[in-house]
């Protein structure tokens, strides 16, 4: 663990570095201009914009251009005050013309109420049997309390544990200790204690032993750039500060993680064959072609994890050790067409719109195969960009006033996708009633009005999503702060999940980690991971994830999630 200490140390001390470079350049501009965000989310019953700090923007003038005071916003964004504004940090600016008085706050539970029970965070190696004795309870009372119907559980599962005298201590008969939903004919965790073998006779027919490690050997290769202090990759380097965030998580769980760390920024690994060969996985680099480089010469045994690009899918056809983190495009246009077999009724009516003479046609064959594949009946509509303007009637025209209209836009295009949406508000205002469908592209144009995809009650299958109501979300934001005085991007959530994900499963089963891959589906913070192996005729190679996070848009301005199939 000291070698985990020192590295996030000379982590600090970069950013710290760069930070105060930064400062010091800033004095010397004016701030720019505060455009007011077009997102906006609810959270808490409340409305608030979601606004990106800009470099050089200072909170005086971000308040004023919203028209609410810095008090405000920091009521919003505990922290704020003690940590200062950083640059590319998402703050929620309170929406004062919509936000009304809080009425008929709930109760507070009493004390008697609360101390009925606490809550427990899973870990890893932990089972019903070790939770239990570790609080003095029974397994059946926690069951009871929790409403479980089996004896799995999930790491970082929160459990509420009862308390003594609470709940019946009568332990189930003919349940046996830590069996588990392993499947028929694959390798057994252990149930108790952190190392060795499970012992003969206590595990499932059809398993063989499983090896579990104390200690795991991560290398991770990433373009930091880091030659002094006033370069780097801030991309990078926020990834690699979550995956040290993950790092110390666990190590205080038990596992010391033993992590190497490259920078491929020059185009060279820089990592020798017996180093590859001694790693327990791999993460990165990050560009497709960084990461095909670096398998052509992997030795087989090597496991390795793309962490960033999608468009690296690609390699897990060629390459039976490559693991691809981020799920494909083509992933969120298969879970689209399950959303619309989820939700659509007999007489409703589906259109798939493109843009006319697509030169990338890969979204909008994936999105007609699948709903072919489900027998559903759709239609298409294609237009080029210069016909929007008179598109109103032909769109009406295969839509309906009698039922729901689901409406997939299969381009990611932002010119078309915002002309599709300005005429689809046409309709909405006409009384149709729609549902769009779209691949998480949409939600980086900055062109569309948010108040426009909410009005569409707009459905998104995307990769990634965070969850700010989430504690274990928050929880990460403060010790965030803490540690690197800076707002966690999406790339650091990013590193945190995939380190978190790969050392706790090389740790959980050993050298056979890469087998249980397809049993191991876990819900991270930012993403989510569901592995299985990719099919070239009778062979199998590479690992791909197909976890989606379903997004949906409210016409009170509020986001939903959920998770795709």
């Amino acid at each position: 663990m000291m070698k985990n200490r020192f590295t996030a140390a000379l982590a600090i001390g970069f950013l710290i570095a760069v930070s105060a470079s930064g400062e010091s350049y800033a004095q010397d501009y004016t701030a720019p201009q505060v455009i007011i965000s077009k997102e906006r989310t609810r959270m808490g019953g409340k409305l608030y914009y979601s606004h990106i700090v800009l470099e050089k923007q200072t909170l005086f003038s971000i308040s004023k251009a919203y028209g609410v005071s810095m008090e405000d916003i920091y009521k919003a964004n505990p922290g704020l005050k003690e940590n200062g504004l950083k640059k590319n940090a998402v703050i929620l600016i309170p929406d004062m013309s919509a936000n009304e008085p809080e009425k008929n706050r709930k109760r507070k539970p009493g004390k008697e109420e609360d101390e009925k029970y606490i809550t427990h965070t899973v870990r890893w190696y932990e089972d019903l049997d070790v939770i239990a004795e570790k609080y003095g309870v029974s397994v059946k009372s926690i069951m009871e309390l929790n409403n479980l119907t089996g004896r799995k559980l999930k790491n970082r599962q929160k459990l509420r544990i009862p308390a003594a005298g609470t709940m019946p201590e009568e332990e189930p008969a003919g349940v046996p200790s830590g069996t588990g939903n392993v499947p028929e004919g694959t390798l057994a965790a252990p149930q108790t204690g952190t190392q060795g073998i499970q012992e003969s006779g206590t595990q499932p027919a059809g398993t063989l032993p499983l090896f579990r490690k104390n200690s795991v050997d991560v290398s991770l290769l990433l373009p930091l750039d880091a030659r002094d202090s006033t370069s780097g990759s801030k991309s990078s380097m926020d990834f690699y500060c979550g995956a040290l965030l993950a790092v110390r998580h666990l190590g205080q769980e038990g596992t010391d993680i033993d992590i190497s760390v490259y920078d491929v920024a020059d185009g060279q690994m820089h990592i020798t064959e017996e180093r590859l060969r001694k790693s327990d996985v791999v993460i990165g680099p990050v560009s497709p072609g960084a990461l095909g480089r670096l398998m052509s010469s992997a030795p087989n045994s090597t496991y390795v994890v793309s962490p960033l690009d999608h468009r690296a899918e690609q390699l897990a056809f060629s390459y039976r050790n490559f693991i691809q983190a981020p799920s494909s495009s083509d992933a969120q246009y298969t879970d689209l067409a399950d959303w619309i077999t989820d939700e659509k009724s007999p007489h409703d009516s589906v259109l798939v719109i493109y843009e006319k003479g697509a030169a990338d046609r890969k979204g909008i064959n994936t999105l007609t195969e699948r709903l072919k594949e489900r027998n559903i009946s759709f239609q298409t509509l294609s237009y080029s960009i210069l016909e929007g303007r008179d598109i109103a009637n032909t769109l009406r025209n295969k839509m309906t006033l009698t039922a729901k209209n689901h409406l997939m836009i299969a381009s990611e295009s932002e010119a078309f996708v915002n002309d599709v949406i300005r005429n689809i508000n046409l309709m909405v205002h006409e009384k149709y009633d729609v549902a769009v469908y779209a691949s998480s592209k949409i939600r980086g144009f900055e062109t569309i009005e948010g108040e426009n995809l909410h009005n569409a009650n707009l459905h998104v299958s995307t990769s990634y999503y965070i969850d700010y109501d989430q504690k274990e979300v928050q929880d990460f934001i403060m010790e965030y702060r803490a540690l690197f005085n800076t707002e966690p991007t999406p790339f650091a959530f990013q590193g945190y999940d995939i380190m978190m994900y790969f050392a706790g499963i090389c740790s959980k089963y050993g050298n056979a980690w890469p087998s249980m891959l397809p049993f191991e589906d876990e819900e991270m913070l930012q993403s989510g991971f569901k592995f299985s192996r990719v099919s070239v005729g009778m062979s199998e190679i590479g690992f791909v994830n197909t976890a989606i996070r379903r997004v949906t848009y409210g016409p009170d301005f509020s986001l939903s999630l959920s998770k795709g199939l």
